[in-house]
């Protein structure tokens, strides 16, 4: 049923759908202007204290050294050389040590955190849960000094160190045993963030597909591996690209544990500004770390959104 107005017949349902059409718009112009407004003051301050920092360090890495001068010679031209020392065999052993720790410590903690997460989403007792959450927040905010220092008196020489060396054949002060205190430093820091991350993706899985696949006649280990896992995929990137980041950009850990056999780029770059003041070659391997950590993140994170559409499309 229509109504005219001159010579031109209206639409009702026209008529009702084009104020809402333009109230949309008009929120949507709103919507981004007062965003652009409340975001304004956390950009400028991001771009303060994080862009023009790493801006400030990218043009030290590419200033020359001077031996017995506080930062890189200015007024002269720029030179790769301080990149080019990172090609040395032994940087490069430093950086496959750095990636081959931190890659075993997050898979361990994601292994461990994994149940912690499951018991977290689908214990009926508040009690229990409530005591979960609160230990897993407790051990994020206690310090990394007292975590760390826990560690090696439990599993040094004064501890189980020589029984757990012995086990594996080696000396408690050899550089494997130091890798393996490394290891399980980062992956004690690692699982209880890992657990709360995936804890939520796991609430969100519906637990009734498990009973309809054991309803189907499949045990619950294959039912939780056939659903639960693969739907729980997202939960368990999240966790694997955030403890991995953090695992690259350990400092505390390889420094304690590592027992000065093991170093990770982290300590490079405190030695050649702390110790030798050595800014431009500490400013390059900080760049370096900066580039690894986000082509391996961002790369793994691709590849598995990759598969994952690729999956959902077949």
């Amino acid at each position: 049923m229509t109504a005219t107005k001159g010579s031109q017949a209206i639409d009702p349902i026209r008529l009702a759908s084009a104020p809402a059409a333009t109230l949309r718009a008009q929120r949507g112009d709103r919507f981004t202007s007062q965003t652009l407004l409340l975001l304004l003051p956390g950009l400028i301050a991001l771009v303060i204290f994080l862009f023009l920092p790493l801006i400030n360090v990218a043009l030290e890495s590419v200033r020359p050294y001077v031996p017995g001068k506080i930062g890189g010679a200015r007024g002269v031209p720029f030179t790769l050389e301080n990149y080019a020392m990172l090609l040395h065999p032994v940087y490069i052993g430093y950086l496959g040590k750095m990636i081959w720790c931190a890659s075993i410590a997050t898979l361990i903690a994601l292994v461990a955190a994994y149940p912690i997460a499951y018991v977290l989403a689908r214990t009926r007792f508040r009690f229990a849960r409530v005591s979960l959450i609160g230990l897993l927040v407790g051990l994020l905010f206690l310090s990394a000094l007292v975590r760390v220092y826990s560690l090696e008196l439990s599993f040094g020489t004064v501890g189980l160190g020589r029984t757990l060396a012995g086990l594996m054949r080696v000396t408690p002060n050899s550089r494997t045993y130091a890798e393996f205190l490394v290891i399980l430093g980062l992956a004690h820091h690692s699982i209880p963030l890992a657990a709360l991350l995936m804890t939520g993706t796991i609430q969100n899985i519906n637990p009734r597909l498990v009973e309809a696949g054991q309803t189907l006649g499949a045990p619950l280990w294959r039912a939780h591996l056939s659903l639960t896992l693969p739907l729980s995929t997202p939960g368990l990137l999240s966790a694997f690209l955030v403890c991995y980041t953090i695992n690259l950009s350990a400092f505390v850990v390889p420094m304690v544990l590592g027992r000065g056999k093991v170093h990770f780029l982290s300590n490079l770059v405190y030695d050649r500004y702390g110790e030798l003041a050595n800014f431009p070659s500490g400013s390059a391997i900080a760049m370096q770390l900066l580039l690894v950590t986000l082509v391996i993140t961002y790369g793994i994170g691709w590849l598995v959104q990759r598969r994952i559409t690729g999956g959902a499309r077949a």
